[in-house]
C-alpha cells in the first residue's frame, strides 16, 4: 500500500482558508526567498491525490502548479471529461481513499501527496507523516485543519524548524 504524506499551510489560529476558500492570507505571506522545502518534500512523491475542493482552489492559479499526476478524489467530477490542458496530467474517480490507494498500489505508485481529504485519510490510517507549516497570521474564522475525528490519533514530533518569517514548520509521524 502507498505511504501518504501530507505537506500543509495553516493559520497560527488553525484554518487553512478562509470560509469562502481564499487564500489570500497565505499568499500575501509567501516569502520567496524562503525555502520551506516543498521541492524536496514533493520530489520523492509519485502522485498527489486530492478532494475536489482542493482541485477547484489549484485551477484558480494562474498555472498549473504540480508536474506530478493527480489523481482527484470527487463523486462529481467521477466520469467528467478533464479539461484539455490538464489531460495526461489529471485523472478524475469516485473512490473511498483506501480504494484509491489499493488503485495507486496496482499502478506501482508508492508514495503520495495528499492535499485535500486529510481527515478522510488519517481516519482510514493512510496518512504516515505531516509537515504543517504555521503562518503567523490570526484570520478569525475559516475552514479548519482538521475536522472532527471518531479517536486520538497520536502523533510524533519528528522536527520543528523556524523561519524569519515567523513561519514554524512542524513534522510529525503517525503513531498509530
Amino acid at each position: 500500500m502507498p505511504t501518504g504524506h501530507v505537506f500543509i499551510a495553516v493559520s497560527l489560529d488553525g484554518y487553512i482558508a478562509r470560509e469562502n476558500g481564499d487564500i489570500d492570507w497565505l499568499i500575501q505571506r509567501d516569502d520567496p526567498n524562503e525555502d520551506h522545502g516543498y521541492l524536496n518534500f514533493i520530489s520523492d512523491k509519485d502522485q498527489i491525490v486530492m478532494g475536489r475542493g482542493s482541485y477547484e482552489k489549484v485551477l484558480s492559479f494562474p498555472t498549473w502548479p504540480y508536474s506530478k499526476p493527480v489523481l482527484v478524489l470527487s463523486r462529481q467530477l467521477a466520469g467528467a471529461k478533464v479539461p484539455e490542458e490538464l489531460e495526461g496530467k489529471v485523472r478524475f474517480a469516485h473512490l473511498t481513499p483506501a480504494l484509491a490507494m489499493e488503485r495507486l498500489a496496482r499502478e506501482g505508485v508508492e508514495r503520495v501527496y495528499v492535499d485535500g481529504g486529510r481527515v478522510v485519510f488519517l481516519r482510514e490510517g493512510l496518512i504516515h507523516d505531516l509537515v504543517i507549516s504555521t503562518i503567523p497570521v490570526l484570520i478569525g474564522s475559516g475552514l479548519p485543519l482538521f475536522g472532527s475525528l471518531p479517536r486520538d490519533i497520536p502523533l510524533h514530533l519528528a522536527s520543528n524548524r523556524s523561519f524569519p518569517s515567523g513561519l514554524v514548520q512542524s513534522t510529525y509521524k503517525v503513531a498509530g
